[in-house]
This record gives C-alpha cells, sequence and structure tokens, in this order.
C-alpha cells in the first residue's frame, strides 16, 4: 500500500520560511519522480516543483528563487523549503509520487495535503 505523509505546514508571516516534508511508504522511492503541487481556495490545483528520479528539478515560475525542492533516497523522503513566502503561496500543498509503467502510462500517487497560511 502506498503511503505518501505530508509534514510541516502551518501558519507564518509573509517574508517567513517553512520546510515541508513528505515521507514515503509502499514504492521504490529512488525510481520515483517526486513533486509538489498546492491548491488555493476556489484555484485549480497547480505545481509548485518537481524532482526527477535522477535529481533534476524543476519550479513553477512563481516560486523559483524562493522555493527548492530536494530528496533523500535513504530516508524515502522529499522536501520542500520554501523562503520569503507571500500570502499568496497561502494554500493546501500535496505531495505526488509519479513513475511511468511498461504501458507508457503515468501512474500517480498523492499525499493527503499539509495546510500552509502566510499572512500578518
Amino acid at each position: 500500500q502506498v503511503q505518501l505523509v505530508e509534514s510541516g505546514g502551518g501558519w507564518v508571516q509573509p517574508g517567513g520560511s517553512l520546510r515541508l516534508s513528505c515521507a514515503a511508504s509502499g514504492i521504490i522511492f529512488s525510481t520515483y519522480g517526486m513533486g509538489w503541487y498546492r491548491q488555493a481556495p476556489g484555484k485549480q490545483r497547480e505545481l509548485v516543483a518537481t524532482i526527477t528520479s535522477g535529481g533534476r528539478s524543476g519550479y513553477a515560475d512563481s516560486v523559483k528563487g524562493r522555493f527548492t525542492i530536494s530528496r533523500d533516497n535513504a530516508k524515502n523522503t522529499v522536501y520542500l523549503q520554501m523562503n520569503s513566502l507571500k500570502p499568496e503561496d497561502t494554500a493546501v500543498y500535496y505531495c505526488n509520487a509519479n513513475i511511468q509503467n511498461i504501458y507508457l502510462r503515468i501512474i500517480n500517487y498523492w499525499g493527503q495535503g499539509t495546510q500552509v497560511t502566510v499572512s500578518s
């Protein structure tokens, strides 16, 4: 059974920092691409950052230079370091694990989400 468990969310003032963690189980973590998505109230879920199994990362334009995604394959964990947070970063943040199967179909797994609130 695949489980992705996020932690590290909470409330922070604008300009502050948070680090999200996502612990994975039930998958061969090192073979999966990992990502962070977020969904604000009334909006669609959007991609925040991704990291491939080989460690290559990518970011949404809105978070470039402020957020850093990383992974620790020994701990089966992916992180999202969020600095210089803005009120518009307020959302539920979801962890994603993805892999392409032998039929070239992308298989996705999702965590339950963790709330991040940025306000003064």
